[in-house]
């Protein structure tokens, strides 16, 4: 079985409409959604109908159980925060039954464990994040218990794309650039990055395709109508400040700001807003 993996859309039609396409020409048999299909931006309703034409096993994130008032924003950004009381005003009664109903994990044909956060703690899963090894090594265990026997969790929520090995006890991480195969002994933490809410330098949506039978995982990333999904969120006053910088432009300026020694300065000494969720 070919599975293809998506996660983060965050309300970006162009970025899910340019990855489904892609998808569409791996010859994949099912897709699967980690979460967080809405906030930030603008196209949330046609998001929902896009994956549920195609199909797709859908987890809730936390910004999707967030707009259904599972959760509250209290730990969220002021834009992240503002796009959920947005989205949740303009969502019709089925799409947001269709966030309601959706679990917080999902096993996959005995192949893989879906979760957004984290597989671990038993609740608030979908706000962890696999960000250190400590956490990942929690999510590794228990994968390991997992009923399903499943030999991967795929996760999103950090918005960047990685493979983590468990083996002989130890996390470590497993390079993705052109294709990693899985051993047949170890359990991995699969992360496909985000289709719609890019972080990093590499501003394309990426996607991973994961073939059960030979156990491959390759990363897809495809450039997406950026510019046009920015200039509807921007009108809808949802953008932050400096969402039009291209993300290779603010890696740069940190770069130059830490050789002066300037940014540690400015971290220290500015205020500090609440973490982007």
């Amino acid at each position: 079985m070919r599975i293809a993996l998506i996660s983060d859309i965050h309300a970006n039609l162009e970025a899910l409409q340019a990855a489904l396409d892609a998808i569409a020409g791996q010859g994949v048999d099912r897709i699967v959604c980690l979460g967080d299909i809405v906030g930030y931006n603008t196209d949330a309703a046609a998001c929902i109908a896009l994956l549920r034409q195609a199909g797709a096993v859908c987890i809730a994130g936390n910004h999707d159980r967030a707009v259904t008032g599972a959760i509250d924003t209290a730990g969220f950004s002021g834009p992240a925060a503002r796009a959920v009381a947005w989205t949740r005003s303009r969502l019709d009664e089925d799409s947001l039954a269709f966030l309601s109903a959706l679990p917080l994990t999902a096993a996959v044909d005995r192949a893989l464990v879906a979760v957004h956060g984290a597989l671990h703690p038993n609740e608030g899963q979908e706000l962890v994040r696999l960000d250190d090894d400590a956490k990942r090594a929690l999510s590794l265990r228990a994968l390991g218990a997992h009923p399903s026997g499943a030999q991967v969790c795929a996760f999103g929520h950090t918005h960047r794309a990685g493979l983590w090995e468990w083996l002989d006890g130890a996390v470590r991480p497993v390079p993705l650039d052109g294709g990693a195969v899985l051993r047949p002994n170890g359990l991995y933490l699969l992360n496909p990055g985000t289709v719609g809410e890019p972080r990093g330098a590499d501003s394309r949506a990426s996607f991973a395709c994961f073939d059960t039978d030979t156990r491959r995982i390759v990363l897809h990333r495809i450039s997406y109508a950026r510019r046009t999904a920015l200039a509807k969120t921007r009108r809808a006053g949802l953008a932050p400040r400096f969402a039009a910088v291209p993300a290779q432009w603010r890696v740069r300026l940190i770069g130059i700001l830490t050789n002066l020694g300037i940014y540690e300065w400015l971290k220290r000494n500015l205020p500090r807003r609440a973490p982007s969720i």
